[in-house]
């Protein structure tokens, strides 16, 4: 490991992104028929390791229920238009309809459409169509308003919980609220939880010993630029998920063989992203932009998340991604798009079997490089 001196009061660590890694195939092929990308969380077995991000640009409860009939996971934004409308509808409508132009002007109207208040029976009437279709029923809040909404959420059948912000700690302590203590308060639940992101080891063992099922690494998807530029804060996201998985393995030692999934969520635009997650030691991926360039997504081609319409600082931008195909067409294909925005499980497969690997956790093993980042 190597530091670098900055001035002379300063010292730093390299750290690497995505973008300036890059695998080794190993001495033999496979058949990508022959690989099994199934991960499973608790007592429930996913067909992909593809989690779809609580961002209302992305999962609606209708694309929740496809996500899960397609072998996925989708995660309902709890603090959402679903939640805060009976009719989201014209809301959405507004929101794509918005000028691209005048960047200021859309989140202020954005943070005005959010400012209606989150209601609890809604919560109750959204997880309640998820669950009703027969996949796995999954909900997120951020640590602000888990403490609030936490129990409508279990009564309402939740599967998975999922508790997502910028930066996620062990104790969420404000003057304003009750402190919400992890530990506490997962010990208490009796559904696994989810929770992130961090971005290194030492938060990431902190997060693991509250119990937590898995740890989402890194800063969310829809705002890491303008969060570094706002806040100076950033992740690169290989580095953050060798260091989280480090973590994991130290965990699995110190309490005895109980096993926390790392789940990356960040900087994973495109199939490549994906896959190199998974390869610096990730089990899943929560993903947003990928699937909010399906046809099904309630952004119809735009994207944005919690970040964009904050009240105090934004620091999302709504971004046109446009669309590329379905759902089904986004995950498995087939595809007439060669910038992996489309078929990314036969992207994941092929990228397994031409490295010479044919499961997930095989796959943790392989050999990276470093290389230069060419766009």
């Amino acid at each position: 490991m190597t530091d670098l001196q900055i001035g002379m009061s300063k010292r730093a660590r390299r750290t690497y992104s995505l973008d300036e890694i890059a695998l080794v195939p190993a001495r033999r092929t496979r058949d990508a028929n022959d690989v099994n990308i199934s991960w499973q969380i608790d007592a429930f077995k996913f067909d992909t390791p593809i989690i779809g991000a609580p961002m209302d640009s992305v999962m609606s409860p209708a694309t929740a229920i496809a996500l899960g009939k397609l072998g996925g996971l989708g995660v309902l934004n709890l603090e959402g238009l679903w939640t805060r409308y009976e009719d989201p509808q014209p809301y959405f409508d507004e929101i794509t309809a918005l000028s691209g132009g005048d960047a200021s002007a859309a989140t202020r109207r954005m943070q005005e459409i959010y400012a209606e208040p989150i209601k609890a029976e809604l919560i109750t009437a959204r997880l309640a169509e998820i669950r009703e279709s027969g996949v796995i029923v999954a909900g997120s809040l951020t640590p602000q308003n888990t403490q609030e909404f936490y129990e409508t959420v279990v009564k309402a059948g939740v599967d998975l919980f999922v508790i997502r912000g910028t930066t996620v700690s062990a104790q969420h302590v404000s003057a304003n609220r009750e402190p919400l203590d992890l530990k506490k308060f997962i010990y208490e639940l009796d559904v696994p939880v989810i929770v992130g992101g961090v971005t290194g080891y030492t938060p990431a063992m902190h997060l693991m010993r509250t119990g937590a099922a898995g740890v989402l690494v890194g800063l969310g998807g829809g705002a890491t630029l303008t969060t570094r530029r706002g806040l100076g804060i950033q992740a690169a996201m290989a580095t953050s998920i060798s260091d989280v998985a480090a973590a994991r393995s130290d965990y699995l030692d110190e309490s005895g063989g109980r096993y926390v999934h790392v789940i990356a969520d960040g900087s994973l635009g495109r199939s490549g992203d994906m896959i190199k997650a998974l390869a610096m030691g990730a089990d899943a991926v929560m993903v947003g932009a990928p699937l909010a360039r399906a046809e099904e997504a309630p952004g119809k081609g735009w994207y944005w998340g919690n970040e964009a319409h904050s009240v105090d600082f934004p620091r999302g931008v709504r971004t046109q991604l446009g669309t590329v195909g379905s759902l089904e067409e986004v995950l498995y294909g087939p595809s007439a798009h060669a910038d992996g925005t489309a078929n990314i499980v036969g992207a994941l497969r092929r990228a397994l079997a031409t490295c010479g690997y044919t499961d997930l956790k095989s796959f943790q093993r392989i050999d990276v490089n470093v290389t230069p980042y060419v766009r």
